[in-house]
């Protein structure tokens, strides 16, 4: 073991646009002499990986693969596995980054990885580097403010469908949805539902090669939505007196 362990440094390298890296980190990206990216272990391709290659300077690369299930054991020995190798690296001496999509504790694979690496050793040196949102880069591209004034707006992922979109529609002006390719049909017929459809915008790719911004959502009924799709729904303003979008249907 070497005798000084090495750096990790955890970096969000945005949506996708490789314009959309931040300065800090792609001085990281370019010191470092390990680089880790999270892949399926089904295949070893990393958008991620794609996004930063260009701005390489001839550092190790490494895919991590993770298991696309919810089964929590399976799940738990994929993070340990992979946390374990990455502290090899670094007792090994060397400095090293993990690279994530957009930001690195927003429902990120980083977060799951910390979490673990702390557990292993708790002294573990990590620098997180923010990076751009994909939602703040799809508010860009359709020029949709996420929150104006008084007004606040909440993230959900619609990974388990539309479970809790009611609530969050009911509690804030604005609901941007993750993650809504698998169950879009149910999130399409909640805000059908809830008289939202026209309040709707689903940004799909954005950032990346394929990008689309469909702002009626009635286009999008029985087909099926890219995977790196989300939805910004921005409810009218309330006049006084009415009521509040209710909660349930």
């Amino acid at each position: 073991m070497a005798e000084k362990t090495g750096t990790l440094y955890g970096i969000g390298v945005g949506p996708g646009d490789p314009e959309l890296i931040t300065l800090k980190a792609l001085k990281i990206l370019r010191q470092v002499p390990w680089i880790f990216a999270a892949a399926s272990s089904k295949n070893t391709y990393s958008i991620a990986l794609n996004i930063v290659r260009s701005h390489l300077n001839g550092a190790g690369i490494e895919n991590l693969p993770f298991p696309m299930t919810r089964d929590p054991d399976l799940l738990a020995a994929a993070w340990e596995q992979n946390a374990r190798r990455v502290l090899a690296v670094l007792e090994a001496g060397w400095d090293a980054a993990f690279i994530t999509l957009g930001d690195p504790l927003t429902y990120s694979t980083f977060g799951y990885l910390l979490k673990t690496l702390k557990q292993l050793k708790p002294d573990l040196k990590v620098v997180t580097i923010p990076g751009v949102t994909s939602y703040s880069a799809a508010a860009a591209a359709c020029q949709t403010p996420l929150s104006e004034g008084e007004e606040s707006f909440y993230v959900v992922s619609g990974a388990l469908g539309a479970a809790r979109l009611r609530e969050a529609l009911a509690r804030t002006d604005t609901v941007v949805i993750l993650k809504t390719y698998r169950h879009f049909p149910e999130i399409y017929r909640t805000l059908a539902d809830l008289n939202l459809l026209e309040c709707a915008v689903c940004i799909s790719r954005v950032g990346l090669e394929g990008e689309t911004v469909v702002r009626d959502l009635r286009e999008l009924a029985g087909r099926p939505l890219p995977y790196l799709s989300m939805i910004i729904v921005k409810k009218p303003k309330q006049r006084e007196g009415e009521p509040p979008v209710p909660a349930t249907g």
